[in-house]
């Protein structure tokens, strides 16, 4: 299992970095690929817990908003939104009235937000990459999301006893978020003053931000992941799927990092004064 999980992360780090590097519709292509695969696993299990939902639409609705958000921001994103709420709608009225599925209109509420959490949260990824010096801000933002959940796991594994949410995640413990809170915040002390270095002297890139907006993404990027939990919990699942060996799902890997988009986004926006 350790294999498998170091061998996929040895894959994929050099690859992340490359693409993220890269910008522009490499970058939002790949993010939409991951809102598709992880709106995909939604459906799958919200299938097995009796909802009637797409598995085919669900990933090209997610996909489809983080496309329309790079080809006209927030105003394509809400168009897309806004096809989605009508699209989806009128296909469930139709399952409802010649199919006789009496459930529908839940049907209608899980298709919706397996489409708008997975594809709308996930536009904010290509947000934050595009806002100046965005390549350094969402290489400290989601690093720090990850380092916070390493540090969170290893800590609360050595010296976790007072858990954190029994019945969402009964391996979390308060001691295991603590520890989160100080490698959040030291991950991004220590990222933004390298990246501040390769982002130049006129950068409004520091440590001290850096910190800042690493203790907010492992204060607040875990509800990510209980958030799933609590889909996997009704379920009745492990992990999302099994795309990534040693990892689960894609959406087992991008739970907080849905979060830490959407919240490094408004952080940095406040601190450009935007």
């Amino acid at each position: 299992m350790l294999a498998s999980r170091l061998l996929v992360a040895i894959v994929l780090l050099p690859l992340g970095a490359w693409v993220i590097a890269l910008g522009g519709f490499p970058f939002t292509a790949v993010v939409a690929a991951m809102s598709a695969l992880a709106a995909w696993e939604v459906a799958r299990m919200l299938r097995k817990a009796g909802f009637r939902v797409s598995e085919l639409g669900m990933p090209l609705g997610a996909a489809l908003v983080v496309i329309a958000f790079y080809l006209q921001r927030h105003e394509g994103a809400a168009f897309a939104l806004t096809f989605i709420l009508l699209g989806s709608m009128t296909l469930h009225l139709f399952d409802f009235e010649q199919r006789g599925r009496q459930q529908a209109a839940t049907d209608y509420a899980a298709s919706v937000m397996g489409m708008v959490y997975c594809g709308w949260l996930a536009s904010y990824m290509v947000a934050l990459r595009n806002l100046p010096e965005g390549k350094w801000w969402f290489l400290i933002a989601l690093p720090s999301v990850w380092l916070a959940d390493s540090g969170a796991y290893l800590i609360g594994r050595r010296w976790g006893k007072h858990l954190f949410a029994p019945r969402l995640s009964p391996h979390k413990t308060w001691e295991g978020y603590i520890g989160g809170l100080m490698s959040g915040a030291l991950s991004g002390w220590v990222l933004a003053a390298l990246w501040g270095f390769g982002a130049g002297p006129e950068s409004v890139i520091v440590p001290w931000k850096g910190a800042i907006l690493g203790l907010l993404l492992a204060a607040l990027t875990p509800l990510g992941d209980l958030g799933e939990s609590m889909i996997k919990r009704q379920v009745g699942v492990k992990d999302s799927g099994y795309i990534l060996p040693g990892h689960g799902g894609i959406f087992d890997r991008i739970d907080s990092w849905l979060w830490g988009g959407v919240l490094g986004y408004y952080l940095v926006l406040w601190w450009l004064g935007r």
